[in-house]
């Protein structure tokens, strides 16, 4: 999948989304079930699970966020890679940029 950096601005643009990635920061490997609960506690957001699962699809396709399977389960987990090409194109530009 090629994530491009405006697909990265676009996920990062809206604060529920930023949100999402705090909180998956503070702990990552959380279910749909624990970030709905967390944002609700902590940030006082009374989204419905649908409204916070395509937040979770926006921030998946930008690749910012990382999904695994187990069992009945789905995790969530934060993916750092994106940021750290567009923070290399623009601190170090001398670095050769490595495709996706």
């Amino acid at each position: 999948m090629v994530v491009m950096a405006e697909d990265v601005f676009k996920a990062l643009a809206d604060p529920t989304r930023r949100h999402i990635l705090d909180e998956l920061v503070e702990r990552g490997g959380q279910t749909l079930f624990e970030i709905c609960a967390r944002l609700v506690t902590k940030h006082g957001l009374g989204l419905s699970r649908q409204a916070i699962s395509q937040h979770l699809a926006v921030l998946e396709s930008a690749g910012l966020v990382r999904t695994r399977r187990q069992g009945r389960y789905k995790f969530h987990d934060l993916n750092t890679e994106p940021l750290e090409r567009i923070a290399t194109r623009w601190l170090r530009p001398d670095a050769p940029e490595s495709t996706p």
